[in-house]
């Protein structure tokens, strides 16, 4: 989703930081082997203290998947009423990271020859796109999932300068679409849009005969067992146990963001997950379960973005951000925002190995971006440290 600007709040105080792992993945090594390859991981511990401490950050957390098992590390507070720590079990708002789960069964559709990536999009959806200068019938299914179709996203709208004041409408994916192609045509070849991934949905709807979230709920999120993940619908709260997400409003009060409706993500931004459901999803679809190996390629050839709308050195494939590591190579993944406060990334380094990272308030000034880059980074490199 896109990002959203959000005032400063007051200092948080840090909570515990709690680091957990698995030593059975690494028996065979001596003491010394394991406390230097597997822990105690005290950069991911500054990283997180900066970040909450520093950066004011409500609460921040890492769960890593590698070869020490898995590992977790935590710091600031899930609630602020009730004073309960961080933690990596907790569900939140995962925002755009629900795009690679879209991506995915596109791309499994395209592998079944049920539709074509280089289809335009009026073939199977005519006159959707078809006002103000921009043309279904120009724009393929690749270009939409690459985000380079040309369209504008709907959440540029002005509306969303203040998302406060409609978060709980129920917004419909062609009304939005509507919406998007009334904005001015984007200046650049690569342009950041949910916009775009709402038209996936309905292309898969028209292919499949089915809700595009019952689809992805079938093809993905139960053969991965992934039981904490689910489509929120009109739902404004979060079933479970979940993490609380924290925004400034305009009139520079701390508010409670995580009651929201998500329609005006649907397929590019509206699904509720954990820490482990996301590294077990991207665990498998780069490691090959969820795509023939000629998709995963498909959805790895990238574009450089635009790093106004991601970050310096991000590229986007189908679905999917490669960014370059301090430590060699690049991770594959993606992040989210919403703008009730939760941001969500999941990782998988050259090695294979996974981590996600949660927020729940989003940085507000370039230092705090800067050091949540900063956590990715050095969580990602200390699990490809640990497989050295």
């Amino acid at each position: 989703m896109a990002t959203f600007s959000l005032k400063p709040a007051l200092a948080l105080s840090v909570a515990a930081l709690v680091l957990a792992s698995a030593p059975a993945a690494v028996a065979r090594s001596s003491p010394a082997q394991l406390a230097e390859r597997c822990g105690p991981h005290a950069g991911v511990r500054r990283a997180l203290t900066e970040l909450t401490t520093d950066d004011h950050i409500t609460g921040a957390s890492v769960l890593a998947d590698g070869p020490c098992g898995r590992w977790t590390a935590a710091a600031g507070t899930a609630d602020l009423r009730t004073g309960r720590p961080m933690n990596t079990t907790d569900r939140l708002r995962v925002g755009s990271v629900t795009k690679t789960f879209t991506a995915t069964v596109v791309l499994q559709l395209a592998a079944e020859h049920r539709l074509a990536l280089d289809a335009t999009v009026d073939h199977y959806l005519p006159g959707l796109i078809d006002a103000h200068g921009y043309d279904g019938r120009s724009i393929t299914v690749r270009q939409l999932l690459r985000h380079t179709s040309g369209l504008p996203d709907h959440l540029d709208a002005p509306e969303w300068e203040h998302p406060d004041r409609v978060r709980y409408r129920r917004f419909a994916p062609r009304e939005l679409i509507t919406r998007a192609l009334e904005l001015p045509h984007p200046q650049r070849r690569w342009h950041y849009a949910t916009t775009n991934y709402l038209v996936l949905g309905l292309l898969v709807r028209k292919v499949t005969g089915h809700r595009p979230e019952d689809e992805i709920s079938r093809r993905v999120m139960r053969p991965l067992g992934l039981r904490d993940t689910y489509w929120p619908g009109d739902e404004t709260r979060i079933q479970g146990p979940y993490s609380h997400s924290y925004f400034t409003s305009a009139d520079g009060r701390r508010v409670d963001g995580t009651d929201w409706n998500m329609t005006f993500g649907g397929v590019g931004g509206a699904l509720v997950s954990t820490q482990g459901d996301l590294t077990r999803f991207a665990t498998a679809l780069l490691g090959g379960r969820l795509l023939p190996a000629a998709g995963l390629a498909e959805m790895k050839r990238t574009v450089a973005a635009d790093p106004d709308r991601l970050w310096p050195g991000a590229r986007y494939g189908l679905g999917l951000i490669s960014s370059p590591l301090s430590c060699g190579g690049v991770w594959w993944g993606h992040a989210g925002t919403v703008p009730g406060g939760h941001r969500a990334l999941v990782a998988v380094g050259p090695g294979g190995h996974s981590v996600a990272v949660a927020l729940n308030r989003v940085p507000d000034s370039l230092q705090a971006e800067l050091d949540f880059q900063n956590l990715i980074d050095t969580s990602v490199c200390a699990t490809e440290r640990s497989s050295a």
